[in-house]
């Protein structure tokens, strides 16, 4: 039988409820194919169904696309361990960042995460030179991967938007992938310096 947790009149889930949808998504995971989305359908975290193409279940998705694309700039070996641990803390971010997506009224990013992303953001920014030229995306495997990854979440923003045009989307959601971006362009800036000693300048007079 499936269970569904119902939402309070805040539309925020309780405890008991998030502590329940724990326990729904474990028992998920202790098999791995259901056979429930054979019909083009996924379940949400708060037990509906919609379609696989509907702009909510793109948004979440888009958000574990780029939640990946970290995972193969953490894969590099020339990337030092200040900037994995910022990372790694970012992948658990848009974990939670997907879920509060996954299950409509659950709240799950807070104010202080988009504050530590600009915290980390100005620290990694403050030695790096003034642009005056946009960057090709490049500058070595670690700052490249970096530069795709930004992308991405450039495209979770857009889809986290549309999804706002249609449904309530908590602005802490939306600042939060807009911050990411921007740390990922100073990442990459910071590694294409590690890896090559310099950064693939944009030639307007080739």
């Amino acid at each position: 039988m499936a269970a569904t947790v119902q939402r309070n009149k805040h539309h925020v889930l309780t405890e008991d409820q998030g502590l329940l949808i724990v326990m729904i998504m474990g028992n998920r995971l202790s098999k791995i194919y259901t056979r429930t989305g054979d019909d083009g359908t996924t379940g949400l975290g708060d037990g509906s169904r919609v379609a696989k193409d509907s702009i909510r279940v793109e948004a979440f998705g888009t958000v574990d696309e780029a939640n990946s694309a970290i995972g193969l700039v953490l894969a590099n070996k020339n990337v030092p361990d200040k900037i994995c641990d910022c990372l790694i803390e970012i992948q658990h971010d848009l974990f939670e960042l997907g879920g509060e997506l996954c299950i409509p009224g659950h709240i799950a990013i807070h104010q202080k995460f988009i504050d530590r992303l600009e915290s980390d953001l100005d620290e990694f920014n403050k030695d790096l030179p003034m642009l005056k030229e946009f960057i090709l995306p490049g500058g070595g495997p670690a700052a490249a991967s970096c530069h795709l990854a930004r992308t991405i979440v450039r495209r979770a923003e857009r889809r986290v938007g549309t999804l706002a045009n249609i449904e309530e989307v908590r602005l802490e959601t939306r600042k939060y992938l807009n911050r990411l971006s921007d740390f990922l362009f100073v990442i990459a800036r910071v590694l294409a310096r590690i890896e090559s000693g310099q950064e693939v300048l944009w030639d307007r007079k080739r």
